[in-house]
């Protein structure tokens, strides 16, 4: 095996190694439609029509995972939703 070849092999592992998390957004009785798509837009960088999907899926499915990426970028993210009153979990 060449040099090049052992090099790209150990940066294909070292990708594989970084784990990937996701923010799960709950569904609760509290927020509205507009509140939870505008939080998504701010907090996740969702466009506006990822951020309706997505608060669609969580009134009719009960959650949606709204964010994936690694767990540092996620945790500030995550408490910023939780301090606009939503339900979300990182997992």
């Amino acid at each position: 095996m060449g040099t090049k070849e052992k090099i790209s092999e150990e940066l294909l592992l070292e990708e594989e190694v970084v784990k990937q998390s996701e923010i799960v957004l709950f569904n609760d009785d509290v927020n509205t439609f507009d509140h939870v798509i505008e939080t998504l837009i701010q907090v996740c960088e969702h466009t506006a029509v990822q951020a309706e999907q997505c608060s669609l899926i969580v009134h009719y499915k009960g959650k949606c995972t709204v964010k994936t990426g690694e767990f540092d970028d996620l945790k500030p993210r995550c408490s910023k939703l939780l301090q606009a009153g939503l339900s979300a979990e990182i997992v």
